[in-house]
C-alpha cells in the first residue's frame, strides 16, 4: 500500500533526474531549490512514518534507496563539472561498492542475509556527504559567497568519515561472517 511517507519518497526519487539536469545545465539555483526540497521531504516522510505509525517494508527499502541514488548521482555529476574533487568521488563510490560487494559475498558464501543497521559513523558519513552536496550546489548557485575554505574542510571531513565508515562496515562484515561460519573442524581430526 502506498502511504503518504512512501509517496513523498517516490517524489524524491522522481526529482533526482530533474535535479541532475539542472546541475548539468548550469541551472544551479533550481538545483539548489530541488536539493533543499529533497532534504525537507526526507525529514518529513520519516517524521510522518513515525507519527502516523505507517512504517512499511516498501518505505524501509525506498527511503535509503532514494538517499543513495541522490548521493551517488550527485557526486558523479558534481565531480564531472568540477564542483568537488575526483578523489572524494572515488572514496564515496568505493565505500558503497565495497559494502555492497561484501554484503553479496557474505550472502552467497553463508547463504544468510546479513542484517545491516546503520552505525553512528555511517550516519555521520551520510550527513557529511549530503552536506558536501548541499555546500557544493550552494557554491555554484551563489558564487558571490566566500565558501572556499569551508568547502575544502567539509570535503576532507566527508572523505575521512566515508573511508572510516567503510572500514567499519568491512570489519563488521568480517565479524559476522566469522560468527556465521562458526568453527570449522576437519572430519579427519574427528574420526
Amino acid at each position: 500500500m502506498l502511504t503518504l511517507p512512501n509517496f513523498l519518497t517516490l517524489l524524491r526519487i522522481i526529482a533526482i533526474p530533474v535535479f541532475l539536469i539542472c546541475l548539468m545545465g548550469g541551472r544551479y539555483g533550481g538545483a539548489l531549490i530541488l536539493f533543499v526540497a529533497a532534504a525537507l521531504t526526507d525529514t518529513i516522510d520519516g517524521a510522518l512514518a513515525r507519527i502516523m505509525d505507517s512504517r512499511s517494508e516498501l518505505g524501509a527499502v525506498l527511503d535509503p534507496l532514494a538517499d543513495k541514488l541522490l548521493q551517488v548521482s550527485s557526486f558523479i555529476v558534481l565531480a564531472s563539472i568540477g564542483a568537488i574533487p575526483y578523489w572524494l568521488l572515488v572514496i564515496v563510490i568505493s565505500r558503497d561498492v565495497v559494502i555492497l560487494t561484501g554484503y553479496a559475498a557474505i550472502y552467497f558464501v553463508s547463504g544468510e542475509a546479513m542484517k545491516v543497521a546503520p552505525t553512528t559513523l555511517g550516519k555521520v558519513s551520510t550527513f557529511f556527504q549530503l552536506f558536501t552536496i548541499g555546500f557544493a550546489v550552494t557554491s555554484l548557485a551563489r558564487p558571490d559567497l566566500p565558501m572556499a575554505i569551508g568547502n575544502a574542510l567539509i570535503q576532507y571531513c566527508t572523505g575521512v568519515t566515508s573511508g572510516a565508515s567503510g572500514l567499519q562496515y568491512v570489519y563488521s562484515g568480517l565479524l559476522y561472517y566469522q560468527r556465521a561460519s562458526g568453527p570449522t573442524v576437519s572430519k579427519e581430526k574427528e574420526g
